[in-house]
């Protein structure tokens, strides 16, 4: 966050969210399921965390054998995944608008941004950042909502691009971009990524017992969708 900007969106509901996200239909059952296969084998590889909130990816990734480096906009997620992973995890707290003058050339294997890039003003320049710290084998994996789950819910055209505002739990002022799905891929290409697959997530098993009527309607319309990204146009040992 800039010296005077507003507060991140997320201070002072940091508490809250992670509480939720470690058990909702969201992002337990749904995001994480589909994000964490994607990313493949991380074991021994250094991930970085772009936009990773109270550190529930980062856990994850750390259980599986990987190095990883975070960071957020949110001083309080900041503080939450630091609390969750303990001390020897680099966290910090970091805008994904501005560059990433902390990490140098090709420096990381793979880089995830769960949930974060329709929140960014020039998303362009901020893939070509992580383009830019990506070693030529490297991957990005990166979900959003999903274009036609904001048009749904926002009315219009689907082919309109504009912020919408949302109110979360306890008040929490939720502001995000919806776009067509031809404007993502514009903005992924011309950052210098290559798609290597685009994944439309379905619901977890599980996520029918704990929470049914999300499990319901996200089996029958999107809600996220995935991309996995390529630095080179190199072969890659993750699954298909």
């Amino acid at each position: 966050m800039r010296p005077g900007d507003s507060p991140a969106a997320y201070d002072g509901f940091a508490d809250t969210f992670a509480a939720e996200a470690a058990g909702s239909a969201y992002n337990a059952h749904y995001d994480r399921p589909t994000i964490l296969p994607l990313l493949g084998d991380v074991h021994g590889q250094h991930v970085l965390d772009a936009g990773c909130g109270p550190g529930l990816y980062l856990a994850e990734l750390v259980e599986r054998g990987a190095k990883v480096t975070g960071f957020d906009q949110s001083a309080d997620m900041v503080r939450h995944a630091r609390a969750r992973l303990g001390s020897g995890i680099d966290v910090r707290q970091h805008d994904l608008d501005d560059p990433l003058d902390w990490l140098g050339d090709e420096a990381v294997d793979l880089v995830l941004a769960a949930l974060v890039i329709h929140y960014v003003r020039d998303r362009v320049a901020a893939l070509r950042e992580l383009h830019r710290v990506l070693r030529p084998t490297g991957r990005l994996v990166l979900s959003t909502s999903h274009p036609t789950a904001d048009w749904l819910a926002d009315g219009g055209s689907y082919f309109d691009a504009r912020h919408v505002e949302e109110t979360w739990t306890g008040g929490m002022l939720h502001r995000y971009l919806r776009q067509p799905l031809e404007r993502w891929v514009e903005e992924i290409t011309d950052a210098g990524f290559i798609i290597e697959r685009l994944v439309e997530h379905r619901p977890a098993p599980a996520m029918a017992q704990h929470h049914p009527r999300e499990y319901a309607k996200l089996s029958r319309e999107p809600g996220f969708i995935a991309f996995r990204l390529a630095k080179n146009a190199v072969p890659h040992p993750c699954p298909s």
